[in-house]
């Protein structure tokens, strides 16, 4: 991510209550993450919540993305 779209994300997190929520959800996602990825086995429901975490993550990425496209869209260059 170039400094200019690094600057763009930074802002929204501050004025974009939208953004700013997909980005708390997201974070909270990571550290679940990280505590599954931390044990040495995942038992058969972890290993699904492991996956379902990941796809929920991606969807919130993706959320987030169109949100900053469509900032930068509306930006002069």
């Amino acid at each position: 991510m170039n400094e200019q779209s690094q600057d763009l994300k930074a802002q929204l997190l501050q004025t974009d209550d939208e953004f700013h929520q997909l980005a708390d959800q997201h974070h909270q996602l990571e550290d679940r993450l990280h505590q599954l990825t931390a044990k040495p086995y995942l038992s058969e429901p972890e290993q699904v919540e492991e996956v379902t975490l990941k796809k929920q993550k991606l969807l919130l990425k993706d959320r987030m993305e169109g949100i900053l496209r469509r900032h930068q869209q509306h930006q002069p260059h």
